[in-house]
């Protein structure tokens, strides 16, 4: 896909900022609408076009990311009555990067087929670091002809980009992920706390143990970001529960019981009733309670 295409990208939160950063950094032409005007505003100021709605945003381009924050933001991004569907043209693409609801990426494939625009669902792994190194893990469900024309825009800010199957695709490989995520954060911070109440220089313990059978990107990423007590979000408490909710509805449609990412959203709505849903993930160490 040649790179002069006008893109818009809605939602300019932790990461999709940085996603923008990586296209303007390509010199393309970009579009960028928030709800919260302020955080598009250094993004403004690095050459990006501001719109008032989703709707203005989306009218004329040729490619159009979104990256909100709930199932109900995604479907009032597309839907609403200042919507995508109610300016994109013909022709358009919509790729659709939040963390969302199978079921709703195969609705609004199935819309945007009426209109003759093409969609991707196109969630994202990585966290900020990942955002802002341009390293994402991007993982594409929609047709493959539309992925493959939008791939070049996906390396731009993507290191581990794949294609995944039809519609919604994309969305179930994230709820894989996330529940990886899910559990092996409770074994990160049992760990941290079991090094802390033994006494053990915890800096050396991870330097021990996070190359071995027991690294994980959790592990290395957010380990040193619990012992220096940084909570700031990479990714928010408030949308790792929405996520986990996700996965288990999935997974009860399919017959399939998932006790440990209940035990997860469990102990993440303990931290969320005591003011931690705008932390990162990482704040799961509070609940071990070691200061």
């Amino acid at each position: 896909m040649s790179q002069k295409k006008k893109i818009s990208f809605i939602g300019t939160g932790v990461m999709g900022a940085s996603i923008v950063r990586h296209l303007l950094k390509a010199e393309l032409d970009v579009t960028v609408y928030s709800r919260t005007k302020s955080k598009a505003e250094p993004l403004v100021q690095l050459g990006a076009q501001w719109a008032s709605t989703p709707k203005e945003a989306a009218k004329d381009q040729d490619l159009i990311f979104t990256m909100v924050g709930f199932p109900s933001d995604v479907e009032e991004v597309y839907m609403g009555e200042e919507g995508i569907f109610q300016s994109a043209k013909q022709g358009a693409i919509v790729i659709d990067m939040t963390t969302s609801q199978p079921t709703l990426a195969k609705k609004i494939y199935e819309a945007a087929k009426e209109k003759n625009i093409a969609s991707l669902d196109a969630p994202v792994s990585g966290g900020d670091i990942g955002a802002q190194n341009g390293t994402l893990s991007i993982m594409v469900g929609g047709d493959e002809k539309i992925f493959e024309q939008v791939l070049p825009i996906f390396q731009l800010f993507g290191s581990n980009i794949v294609y995944q199957g039809a519609a919604g695709a994309g969305q179930h490989t994230k709820m894989c992920n996330q529940l990886l995520i899910a559990t092996n954060m409770i074994g990160v911070c049992e760990s941290i706390a079991y090094a802390f109440k033994a006494g053990l220089d915890i800096e050396k313990v991870l330097q021990s143990i996070s190359t071995g059978a027991a690294g994980s990107w959790s592990l290395s990423n957010l380990g040193p970001r619990m012992i220096k007590g940084d909570l700031e979000p990479g990714f928010y408490i408030k949308h790792f529960i929405k996520d986990m909710k996700i996965a288990i509805d999935e997974a009860e449609r399919m017959n399939l019981n998932l006790p440990g990412v209940k035990l997860s959203k469990e102990l993440y709505n303990t931290l969320l009733e005591k003011g931690y849903g705008e932390k990162g993930t990482q704040a799961l160490i509070k609940y071990y309670e070691l200061d």
